[in-house]
């Protein structure tokens, strides 16, 4: 793996793990899209990170509101 410039090793300095190497947070890594963050950062909420929890009580609510659609 070749080495960080100066500068490229200020910009990402937040990224940057005890070995030098750039490392998002545990939820980014499993993302597709491009709004990573580091894994220093606390997320406190992402709108494209859905939990699987979260996904089912949406569902939960629509069946609720609509019980013609859960039948």
């Amino acid at each position: 793996m070749p080495r960080m410039s100066k500068k490229r090793k200020l910009e990402w300095s937040y990224f940057l793990n005890n070995r030098n190497r750039i490392t998002y947070n545990i939820i980014c890594r499993k993302c597709i899209h491009s709004c990573k963050q580091s894994f220093r950062a606390e997320i406190i909420q992402c709108p494209r990170y859905y939990s699987k929890q979260k996904r089912w009580r949406e569902l939960r609510k629509l069946k609720s509101k609509n019980p013609i659609a859960s039948s």
